[in-house]
């Protein structure tokens, strides 16, 4: 059985990133509502505990507790934030609620070294200020503090009980890594079973006991994502599976081309094309809200997929390659304090009746780890490495109405700019690379017009945006410092050569508080 570290979200935005940290130790995370029934959460046997944090108060009235059971397991806990406040309030200590919830850096003090905190760690942090430890629980000692926090963090190492007031889970807390690492390696003893191999192998025995013995129908589209999904399954079924490729018109410049290249000459798949694009052009017309558009998109996939199946067997099992970032920024997890941020079209903008079920492999993977996985399928590095594409393609790029001419002039703009950025060695991002690209980067084409010049007459065009940034998670993620030079010869050929853009402007906001779509 896998070893499992169960966090017990208690609504903090920033639970999937403890979980994946967790996962960057090779040990398996199970991300659970605090609520979840006894009986379900020890069905995973957990090695330890963690408690995530809230978006209010844990004095507040109906505010998340800390279940008895978790206590009475006599696993290790680790509470951060409001999970730090839940686990001191149900071991007898006292907490004092501040003006407001606040976030904010901070550098910590920690005076000498414990099991998950040592002398030398990098002290700058990301804490919440909502509530302030007044008394620890019995047999807990100090293990941090900050100028305004004189409890960033304490620990019962006998009864291997710890709290953060900080959040390691964030870039912004650069010590958070080694921390998790040392509560789940060192205090939970784990062993670090949470490979590749052991994800491929749980992956496939999920599939086949999924499908048995019926034919599966693959959506692909050439991203990261829904190859490593399709590996994945023909890895379990074999000639079971039928890969098919739709062509909304919505994709980037040469894409059908690319993707039948590396499914038929390099992977060897069984890939059927689909030229649908007049279809989703159709169904899209006069849509500008971009919830609208993901719900139009993703039904109009899914009947697109449904026709396709009649020369296919009529194949009753559907392959996504949703991930787990999708999943959380779609619904809210169960939780009444998480909040959806936009609906992924193969997530929330699915018809509710359709003739498919679905088959999610990587629903639980974060991007990191489907690349992992991708290169220990063998998948050709350069699809592995691909820089991700949103399923809707670009028609969440194509800010306000979606037609023929303007996504045409999107995708001559994106073009340039990925030309420009592959020259200068900045478009593939690798982690541990010692010389890093860009993560993500793309243009957007704004609903806007602007004054501008040519050949000495006024012009009234469109605008686009430039989209670059960097980030090891996509959960969040800091625009990227691209050279000026770049910039402007960028700008310069997206004026010049795509008729209808008289501007171009660069994007700098981070996420948060942005995301790095603009839809």
């Amino acid at each position: 059985m896998t070893e499992t570290i169960v966090i017990l979200d208690f609504g903090s935005p920033y639970s999937p990133l403890i979980a994946r940290r967790v996962r960057e130790s090779q040990v398996y995370a199970e991300l659970l509502p605090w609520d979840t029934p006894e009986s379900a959460v020890m069905a995973h046997n957990p090695e330890g505990f963690i408690l995530s944090g809230c978006l209010r108060s844990a004095l507040e009235p109906g505010a998340p507790v800390l279940p008895g059971y978790v206590i009475q397991s006599r696993r290790p806990i680790l509470g951060i934030g409001s999970g730090m406040s839940a686990l001191v309030l149900a071991l007898g200590g006292r907490m004092t609620s501040t003006a407001a919830q606040k976030y904010d850096l901070h550098r910590v003090n920690i005076p000498c070294s414990s099991r998950i905190l040592q002398v030398g760690d990098d002290p700058r942090v990301w804490m919440s200020c909502a509530d302030r430890v007044d008394a620890v629980p019995e047999g807990f000692q100090i293990l941090a503090s900050a100028a305004d926090c004189p409890i960033a963090a304490l620990g019962d190492g006998n009864r291997d009980y710890y709290g953060l007031q900080f959040h390691p889970g964030l870039e912004f807390t650069p010590a958070g890594r080694q921390i998790i690492a040392r509560f789940v390696r060192g205090v939970c003893q784990c062993s670090g079973d949470w490979t590749a191999q052991a994800i491929i192998d749980h992956a496939v025995r999920q599939v086949r006991t999924q499908v048995g013995d019926a034919r599966v129908l693959s959506t692909v589209s050439g991203g990261v994502d829904s190859s490593v999904a399709t590996a994945l399954v023909s890895r379990a079924v074999g000639d079971q599976l039928s890969a098919v490729y739709v062509d909304t018109g919505l994709m980037r410049k040469d894409e059908t081309q690319w993707v039948r290249k590396a499914f038929q000459d390099k992977l060897g798949a069984n890939l059927h094309c689909v030229d649908a694009a007049e279809t989703f052009f159709f169904n899209l017309q006069g849509i500008t809200d971009p919830e609208a558009k993901r719900r139009v998109i993703g039904e109009t996939f899914i009947r697109v997929f449904e026709a396709t199946t009649h020369n296919l067997g009529d194949p009753p099992f559907l392959v996504q390659g949703t991930i787990y970032p999708d999943v959380i920024e779609s619904r809210n997890l169960q939780q009444g304090d998480a909040r959806p941020i936009k609906t992924h079209h193969n997530v929330g903008g699915l018809p509710e009746a359709m003739d498919f079920e679905l088959v999610e492999p990587l629903q639980n993977l974060f991007k990191d780890e489907v690349r992992v996985v991708g290169e220990a399928l063998g998948l050709p590095s350069e699809l592995v490495w691909r820089q991700p594409f949103p399923g809707p393609g670009l028609a969440v790029r194509c800010l306000g109405e979606v037609t023929p001419g303007r996504v045409e002039k999107l995708r001559q703009a994106d073009a340039i700019f990925t030309e420009e950025l592959a020259h200068a060695g900045l478009l593939v991002y690798r982690q541990g690379e010692e010389k890093q690209g860009t993560a993500q980067a793309f243009a957007v084409l704004l609903p806007v017009k602007t004054v501008g010049m040519a050949n000495n007459q006024r012009t009234y065009e469109e605008v686009i945006a430039l989209r670059a940034v960097t980030t090891t998670d996509f959960m969040t993620a800091d625009w990227a410092r691209l050279p000026d030079e770049l910039l402007a010869r960028v700008a310069y050929r997206i004026v010049d050569e795509v008729q209808g853009v008289n501007r171009v402007v660069y994007d700098i906001t981070s996420k948060p508080p942005g995301t790095i779509e603009w839809e």
